[in-house]
């Protein structure tokens, strides 16, 4: 059996409901289809031992036999939405910020309220001390949520071409930018590689799939979540095609709207997601995008902010 990259011991069981990634190429019996490797699906049904098959389920309703060597287990970071804390205050210490959702993705109406996104590059002593800087931050005031993110932290989620974070890299809206902040910007493409397949299916699986129980549960669904999964399945056939985010998404307003509305049934918006997602996998197959993103270059700039922050 090949070696792994996700370091489980060969006699681990990978649960059922558990999302995994494909590490080589598979064809769909009984079609022409070809699933790449990266692709993102979720375990249904798991054998009692490693000897045996696990049957592993697609956005597209397919589903293919896989052994446990031709799986990767994907290993899901919420901290992005599970770790946020209020305080301290580090507005002092931002080096970037920008606006975010609907009014970034030009899909705003008079009640949006604004989000947004920072870095902050924390004094020295924060670090030298026994109490560290946190991670992410949020605050809140009337109208306005905004979290920022450790500068450490925040280049590790790029990395991992977190969505959340490459939309705040290539938000249009920039609020705040200082010397470390324009250097951050300007190192964006380092951090974008075939390894955003990924990550983006991974979050439209999930979507997807919470989508899916409440219909069958209720007869309805959250058009709000529907809408987002439109959206970045547009974004990240964008990124595979062109090499950039594109977070304003006004030329796909109409459609995206009328879906938050509530005026797109959700047979509807189950067909549009797999016509993008089949896409997706497209441009991924095409995709100029190295294999790994520039991990030294963005070292480079952590440790120059580091020694930046020391001097102050």
């Amino acid at each position: 059996m090949p070696d792994r990259d996700d370091n489980l011991p060969p006699n681990f069981l990978i649960p059922v409901g558990t999302q995994v990634v494909l590490r080589y190429a598979r064809r769909v019996p009984g079609t022409a289809a070809e699933k790449p490797v990266g692709t993102v699906g979720e375990i249904v049904d798991a054998p009692e031992s490693n000897d045996r098959a696990y049957l592993v389920r697609f956005l597209d309703g397919s589903e293919l036999r896989l052994k446990f060597g031709e799986l990767l287990v994907r290993r899901v970071d919420h901290s992005v939405e599970g770790t946020a804390t209020a305080g301290p205050d580090v507005s002092a210490f931002v080096v970037y910020r920008v606006t975010v959702g609907s009014r970034a993705f030009g899909l705003s109406t008079e009640s949006s309220d604004e989000d947004r996104r920072g870095v902050y590059l924390p004094p020295a002593d924060w670090h030298w001390s026994l109490t560290k800087p946190p991670e992410q931050v949020e605050s809140f005031a009337p109208g306005v949520e905004e979290v920022d993110w450790e500068i450490e932290k925040f280049v590790r989620l790029a990395l991992h071409a977190n969505p959340n974070i490459l939309e705040t890299l290539w938000s249009p809206a920039v609020l705040f930018c200082d010397e470390t902040g324009d250097e951050l910007r300007s190192i964006r493409t380092c951090f974008l590689s075939r390894h955003l397949y990924r990550t983006y299916s991974g979050y439209v699986l999930s979507q997807f799939r919470l989508m899916r129980r409440g219909y069958d549960a209720t007869g309805r669904f959250k058009a709000k979540h529907a809408m987002h999964l439109i959206r970045l399945l547009h974004s990240g056939i964008h990124a595979m095609a062109g090499g950039e985010v594109r977070v304003d998404v006004q030329e796909h307003r109409d459609e995206l709207l009328a879906i938050r509305h509530g005026k797109v049934s959700f047979e509807e918006v189950s067909k549009r997601a797999l016509d993008l997602d089949r896409q997706f996998q497209e441009a991924f197959t095409r995709t100029a995008l190295p294999e790994k993103p520039d991990t030294e270059r963005a070292n480079r700039f952590l440790i120059a902010a580091r020694r930046r922050a020391a001097r102050r």
